[in-house]
């Protein structure tokens, strides 16, 4: 059992996030996934270092066993901190209940915190044995514990579970041994999954692994069992409407297809004209809803790699809204409903033409039409 928080847990990529967030005196910040409260603690010491009101800050986890750490160690800025039991999806509820309209701020590391993956009773990881778990919420009623997906679950669905949210090339051969496997005896531990997966792999691969065989299965039975995809995205579809102009968007994600998943949405959003191609000239109008501030994924140098391993996979990326357009100003259907449009296929001839034109234009105007 964790007592010093502060002493016991890491938060990754630390100076590169509040940087990125650039928090500001008396600014409004939510926190989705406060874990043990390490980036909040940051970014409230880097406000009241820089004097004037404090910032207020809202943090939601669902796991209540973090949420209590994060108590302790955000006692020094009680009052200005609002503690939730909530998915970080569930953000709107939190802020409703604050009053809170908008925020300065947002953060969330999705990332599986030191807390889970070091208590074996969580049952996250195969290196100590513990009951077959992963849930991130042990107290939510609608999440069930993975043994249930593992001894319930068909082959096919299995080996999906594990070959899209693992990436694992031997997802077949793993789902056939589980379902062997608990037609013996049904799965209660993490060493017995384990044992069953590294089985499953081939001699040769084995031999040749970086990490243990299970590593993957693993990481996939958990995504799945919370949700983590569908949490994110639920997320990514509500908070940009809640951020103020100006404010500033981090997400820190430890798997390559949530980062996939943040890293289009991003672009998404920062994306400007967004007319057919086969139009020579821009006549939708459409506005960049975002600025992107890290074209690359921020990564943890060596020096953090030293001090924290668990850093090596984690990837930063930010963005800050835009003012939109005063209403009125920004056309949403520019093109008369009778007006012919041309789209042929057009040979390379015309889309040159087209292409030169289009920068004609752009140059006359100063900008982006």
């Amino acid at each position: 059992m964790y007592t010093d928080p502060a002493q016991l847990h890491v938060p990754v990529l630390l100076q590169e996030t509040i940087e990125a967030l650039a928090p500001r005196a008396g600014g409004r910040y939510l926190d989705g996934t406060l874990g043990m409260g390490g980036h909040a603690f940051a970014l409230l010491e880097r406000v009241a270092a820089l004097g004037g009101e404090p910032a207020q800050l809202c943090g939601l986890d669902r796991d209540s066993e973090a949420l209590a750490l994060a108590r302790q160690r955000l006692a020094p800025f009680e009052g200005n901190v609002h503690f939730f039991h909530l998915r970080y999806s569930q953000f709107a509820q939190a802020l409703d209940t604050l009053g809170w309209e908008s925020l300065d701020g947002v953060l969330i590391d999705i990332g599986v915190s030191s807390l889970q993956i070091d208590s074996p009773e969580r049952g996250f990881s195969f290196h100590a044995d513990g009951p077959l778990d992963m849930r991130m919420d042990q107290q939510g009623l609608d999440d069930k514990p993975v043994s249930e997906l593992v001894n319930r679950a068909r082959m096919e669905e299995l080996k999906s579970i594990i070959a899209t949210y693992g990436e694992e090339p031997q997802a077949g051969r793993i789902a056939a041994a589980i379902v062997r496997a608990r037609q013996l005896k049904p799965f209660r531990t993490t060493l017995e999954l384990a044992a069953v997966v590294e089985q499953a792999y081939p001699a040769a691969w084995r031999a040749k692994a970086r990490n243990h065989p299970a590593t993957r299965t693993f990481q996939a039975l958990r995504m799945a069992v919370n949700d983590e995809l569908g949490e994110l995205e639920r997320f990514l579809d509500a908070i940009l409407a809640r951020l103020k102009p100006g404010g500033r968007l981090a997400v820190i994600a430890f798997h390559s297809l949530e980062d996939r998943v943040v890293k289009h949405r991003m672009k998404t959003w920062a994306q400007g004209c967004i007319c057919p191609k086969s139009l020579p000239v821009c006549v939708c109008h459409h506005q960049p809803e975002v600025r992107i501030l890290t074209p690359r994924p921020v990564q943890a140098g060596d020096e953090e790699l030293a001090r924290n391993p668990r850093a090596s996979s984690a990837k930063l990326r930010a963005v800050e809204k835009l003012a939109t357009a005063p209403e009125g100003q920004q056309a949403t259907a520019a093109i008369p409903q009778d007006t012919p449009l041309d789209v042929r296929p057009r040979s390379r001839r015309e889309r040159l033409r087209a292409r030169e034109e289009k920068m004609r234009r752009r140059g006359s105007s100063g900008g982006w039409l």
